[in-house]
């Protein structure tokens, strides 16, 4: 499904100044060309209920799947941060025990000072949540690293209501859809099992392709558009 498709189900009907001047912003974004000294990085983050089978399943014979019975055993859940850079075709999946403003700090040291070291700001795409925030950094080092962090991070939002701009919330559902769509009983398993998936992925590196445009936006979604007081001029609009 195109990306202005899926919209029209997720975001607030009306029109709204500030929704579509966040969209513009990560539209122009995504049209960038790719610049290797200022990498695209979109971030997102899910949560996974961590299952146990309550009785052993009984195997599976040809033509006769395994069965799976019904009932499960809670072990609590777990929280996974998902780095994607679409440029790269590469992502980074961390598991946590939970999202606090803490962990989102340390997961933006983990793109700083990892895979991104070399590179001097790197542009992340995020919701815009308040933990996501570089007052996070200071909550979570002290003020000299902190600022050497913050200074070598673009956080550009989403609006609210616009997670499908985010190309990190399609990425977590291809992670869903392939890895997480079964009972998976404590963490340990979890980093395993998604570290293999992120591996596979890995493997293939093939860049996404975003092409819904500001134009496309201007055209598709004119519901979303304030109508203007002023003209391109400042001349007002009778």
């Amino acid at each position: 499904m195109q990306p202005w498709r899926i919209a029209r189900f997720l975001i607030p009907p009306g029109r709204d100044a500030s929704y579509v001047a966040a969209m513009e912003v990560i539209l122009d974004t995504y049209a960038e060309p790719a610049d290797p000294a200022v990498p695209l990085v979109c971030f997102d983050e899910s949560g996974k209920a961590l299952q146990a089978d309550a009785r052993d399943p009984l195997p599976g014979r040809p033509g006769d799947p395994a069965r799976e019975d019904p009932e499960s055993v809670r072990h609590g859940s777990a929280n996974l941060f998902l780095a994607y850079a679409p440029h790269l075709g590469w992502r980074q999946v961390t598991v946590t025990a939970q999202r606090t403003a803490v962990d989102w700090a340390r997961a933006m040291r983990d793109l700083v000072d990892g895979p991104f070291r070399d590179a001097p700001k790197l542009i992340v795409v995020l919701d815009n949540l308040n933990t996501h925030r570089l007052s996070s950094l200071y909550t979570a080092f002290p003020a000299p690293e902190a600022h050497r962090l913050g200074r070598r991070l673009d956080l550009r939002f989403t609006p609210k209501h616009g997670s499908w701009l985010n190309m990190a919330e399609l990425e977590l559902s291809v992670l869903a859809r392939q890895c997480l769509d079964r009972r998976i009983p404590d963490r340990a398993t979890l980093a395993t099992e998604v570290a293999a998936w992120t591996d596979a992925r890995n493997a293939v590196a093939e860049p996404a392709r975003w092409t819904f445009t500001v134009e496309d936006a201007r055209t598709r979604l004119t519901h979303l558009y304030p109508l203007p007081l002023c003209d391109s001029e400042g001349l007002t609009v009778h």
